[in-house]
């Protein structure tokens, strides 16, 4: 009798089984890797630029370990209770069941929008970085205009020239802020921390504001105390929240009114304060003011530009910089911005 084979493959494979064998084994490669890579609590929080605490995964973990405790609870429980074991073990499955279903549904609502919030970013990361070079180019294009080298300009055509500047500048504005944000949410914003002065970066500051200010009827007082530390944080970045706090307490008054920055040593702190008598936030308006795109209800009355943004970014800087932010208000009357940063 002839023996029957026992081999599971073929004598010969042609170029085709080994394209399938090989696809096959990359695809479970592939799978295997993305499975243990839910277990990366850590790289999961780091990709949805989360805090672990906020983190999903890490969220389902604490599930994990509240069940545990639920069913060690109810076991004890029931064992004093109730004399039958397999109905204390059917409760125990029947609890354990119930709150992981939930547990897993909630935890994959929060990755979701964990998720979604990532992808948000990355696209006005990506966005806000195609829109920087057309608008460079149309502002050097009008400036080039405006400048006369292809002819004599009318005056009727500098005004519509100054309205394209005006209008690019602020887009341009607009793209830098949403750069910011997105850097922000991405944990990507950096810092280079340094000794310097903050009343120095402020009087600089002030002197940019000036001609706006002169412009609007404003004024501006500012009071320092003598002999102040040197504050350690990023210069750049600081000066960026400072500009977005001066910038909210001049754009918000109307008529003439007057606004004072201070600065003092406080507390084993450099303190910061802006106070202006602008319009003032509405008590209602009072805990989204630090939120983004947020703009208080009685500010579209006014008509005045702004995107919502810089009081988030400030916020995010001065926190980072290991300092604290905060305001008061009464609308009608006016508002005081204020933060510290630590010195050395």
């Amino acid at each position: 009798m002839r023996r029957k084979s026992h081999r599971l493959y073929p004598a010969t494979l042609n170029l085709a089984d080994f394209h399938l064998f090989f696809k096959y084994d990359k695809i479970e490669s592939v799978n295997f890797k993305k499975i243990l890579g839910q277990f990366n609590i850590i790289g999961q929080c780091r990709r949805y630029g989360l805090s672990i605490w906020q983190c999903p995964q890490f969220l389902f973990l604490i599930m994990g370990a509240i069940i545990i405790g639920a069913a060690l609870i109810t076991y004890g429980i029931g064992t004093r209770y109730i004399e039958d074991p397999f109905l204390i073990s059917l409760i125990i499955i029947l609890l354990t069941t119930i709150l992981f279903i939930i547990s897993f549904i909630i935890t994959q609502g929060f990755e979701r929008l964990a998720e979604a919030n990532r992808m948000k970013s990355e696209f006005i990361s990506l966005a806000s970085h195609q829109l920087r070079a057309p608008l460079s180019n149309l502002k050097w294009a009008v400036e080039f205009l405006m400048s006369g080298r292809l002819g004599k300009i009318e005056r009727e055509q500098t005004e519509y020239f100054k309205i394209l500047k005006e209008n690019s500048g602020r887009m341009t504005e607009l793209i830098s802020d949403l750069l910011t944000v997105s850097r922000i949410e991405q944990r990507s914003l950096s810092f280079k921390k340094q000794e310097f002065s903050l009343e120095d970066l402020i009087k600089d500051l002030i002197l940019e504001f000036k001609p706006f200010i002169q412009s609007s009827n404003i004024e501006l007082e500012f009071k320092t105390e003598k002999n102040l530390p040197k504050v350690f944080a990023d210069p750049s970045q600081i000066r960026l929240a400072v500009e977005n706090l001066l910038d909210n307490a001049s754009r918000y008054i109307k008529d003439k009114g007057k606004v004072e920055v201070k600065i003092a040593k406080k507390r084993g702190n450099l303190y910061f304060e802006v106070r202006d008598s602008g319009i003032g936030i509405p008590n209602e308006d009072k805990k989204y003011i630090f939120q983004k795109f947020f703009r208080s209800g009685n500010v579209s009355k006014h008509q005045t530009q702004g995107s919502g943004l810089g009081l988030y970014i400030s916020k995010a800087i001065i926190e980072k910089s290991g300092g604290k932010i905060g305001f008061s208000s009464q609308e009608g009357v006016g508002s005081t911005f204020w933060f510290t940063l630590p010195f050395k």
